[in-house]
């Protein structure tokens, strides 16, 4: 993978560039275009040869890319880069549905237990009132029961798409190294 840079400060260091602020959906770019960051309101400069990644999304805690498009895509380099779009759409689908539903739930059940008790959602102070550590264990533990099923759903379908993905860096790699000899096979034989 082609060097990357993160902007923190004003200041780069290699890895990828930082975006200004977070993803919501899944970019669409035609071969030679730089990509347009859906929701981003920002896009890389047009000299830029890396892949660009910003803050976390405030719904998923994702952090979106913007993957650098080469001018002279192959059509196995296009596959690869929409195969590795669609899979972090599909993990940005999930984890903000996810954490919504896990955000709700919580508040719910801190409301339930709160007026069980007769408490108000605040005390007197106006201070957010809070349950104890092992109330919350409960909840964990029936969330992550009630949403096992998905997770193991996710799970399956991360497995697959990552594997789809790993055979096509595979496949991009070999095809790149048998261009590189036979250009170098091209040029050493003048």
């Amino acid at each position: 993978m082609a060097a990357a840079r993160v902007l923190r400060g004003g200041r780069c260091c290699r890895r990828r560039r930082l975006l200004s602020s977070s993803a919501g959906g899944r970019p669409t770019v035609e071969r030679g275009e730089r990509q347009e960051s859906a929701g981003l309101g920002f896009s890389p400069p047009a000299h830029s040869r890396n892949d660009w990644i910003g803050p976390p999304d405030k719904h998923s805690n994702l952090r979106p890319v913007i993957f650098y498009v080469p001018p002279e895509e192959s059509p196995l380099e296009r596959r690869l880069r929409e195969a590795r779009q669609e899979a972090q759409a599909c993990d940005q689908r999930f984890w903000a549905r996810h954490n919504r539903a896990f955000c709700q739930e919580k508040e719910e059940f801190i409301y339930s237990r709160l007026k069980a008790k007769g408490l108000e959602m605040r005390d007197e102070t106006g201070k957010k009132a809070t349950l104890n550590a092992e109330e919350m264990a409960d909840f964990y533990k029936d969330f992550l029961s009630k949403n096992f099923r998905k997770h193991m759903q996710y799970n399956r379908d991360w497995y697959k798409r990552n594997f789809t993905i790993t055979f096509l860096m595979a496949q991009v790699a070999l095809a790149r190294a048998l261009r590189w000899l036979r250009w170098k096979k091209k040029n050493v034989g003048n």
